[in-house]
């Protein structure tokens, strides 16, 4: 059973549904069956992609044939996540909502409660959590390589002066990248050091409607401070990850393919940043750490088992009602200028 493709039916068809969902889907052996889409240019790219799918004009339309379908993933706008959750919960189908869950914690909990209330199976699309450079650090600490961490710092930062003109770029509410970058930053933090006591941030609009700016200090409860950051205008970006201890440090370059000026210190391997995944720095001593395998393809591999074999949900729903509140206290603490503790 585990080998069956599973009937994917995807909500959106732009850049997270047809981009990022539909070509993990495709890598993992599943197939997409049915999309919701009302461009007729992504209509036509659906059926090019697909032989046989069906294309759907709402949610509605779509969940009309649920009898194909295995799983629905949501990866429509973020303000729209609710609705279609909802919608997709109350047909009884598992759902795969894309991050954020919703655009508050309050909105976050009630679809989990409500997953839970119909017994219905819902995660949440944090791939993130398979990245070669998210599992090479997770090694990295169970090794013991950095001694007591006090430090972990990771950037997401662009130099894009021009911003593109998407609803990312022009939603102030659900667009922007406390919403768009900020539930992946934060979640990374809290799978490697536990959860979230207090939040400092910082959020600014530079360029765009919605916030290209943010900054986030959170403390965690085994006393390890994050500094988080996402910056759509930052000429010089990174490095992408620094982590401090008490027994060295790690370092990640790049990410990406995104320049950095600190790409530079890959030239030490002859590699480059391809051959290693990371360093462990002590002063002026790099030393590169074996790439961790894994990848983004590997969630909807746990899809197949989560739908086809009852197995656990590639994500709890739960762990992003808890990303959710820190970014909450986030918008807080940017709009009063305070730490906000988190209970």
């Amino acid at each position: 059973m585990a080998d069956t493709a599973v009937r994917v039916g995807i909500v959106g068809y732009g850049d997270a549904g047809r981009g990022i969902h539909a070509r993990l889907v495709r890598e993992a052996g599943h197939v997409v069956t049915a999309v919701v889409t009302r461009s007729p240019d992504r209509a036509s790219a659906a059926r090019d992609d697909w032989a046989g799918v069906r294309v759907a004009q709402d949610v509605d339309a779509l969940l009309a044939v649920r009898e194909d379908l295995d799983v629905v993933v949501v990866a429509s706008p973020t303000g729209l996540h609710v609705e279609h959750t909802r919608a997709a919960l109350d047909a009884g189908l598992p759902v795969v909502v894309d991050k954020p869950l919703a655009t508050s914690a309050a909105d976050a909990r009630g679809l989990v409660q409500r997953a839970e209330a119909s017994g219905t199976a819902l995660t949440v699309f944090q791939n993130r959590r398979w990245d070669e450079e998210q599992l090479t650090l997770r090694a990295v600490l169970d090794a013991g390589s950095l001694g007591s961490v006090h430090r972990f710092e990771r950037r997401w930062e662009r130099w894009r002066p021009v911003p593109k003109d998407r609803w990312k770029e022009n939603d102030p509410v659900a667009g922007g990248l406390l919403l768009d970058l900020g539930p992946h930053l934060v979640d990374s933090a809290v799978q490697l050091f536990g959860a979230v006591t207090s939040v400092y941030a910082e959020v600014r609009a530079l360029t765009t409607a919605a916030p290209d700016d943010v900054f986030l200090a959170l403390r965690h409860t085994g006393g390890v401070v994050s500094h988080l950051a996402a910056g759509g205008l930052v000429g010089a970006p990174g490095p992408r990850t620094r982590v401090l201890g008490s027994a060295g440090a790690f370092l990640v370059t790049s990410f990406e393919g995104e320049p950095t000026p600190f790409a530079v210190l890959d030239v030490a391997d002859p590699d480059g940043p391809v051959g290693h995944g990371g360093w462990l720095v002590h002063g002026a001593d790099p030393v590169p750490v074996p790439r961790a395998p894994g990848g983004h393809a590997d969630f909807y591999r746990a899809v197949g088992a989560w739908v086809r074999d009852g197995g656990p949900a590639p994500v709890n729903p739960w762990d992003a009602v808890a990303t959710a509140q820190v970014l909450d206290a986030a918008a807080v603490s940017a709009r009063e200028g305070r730490v906000v503790e988190l209970g």
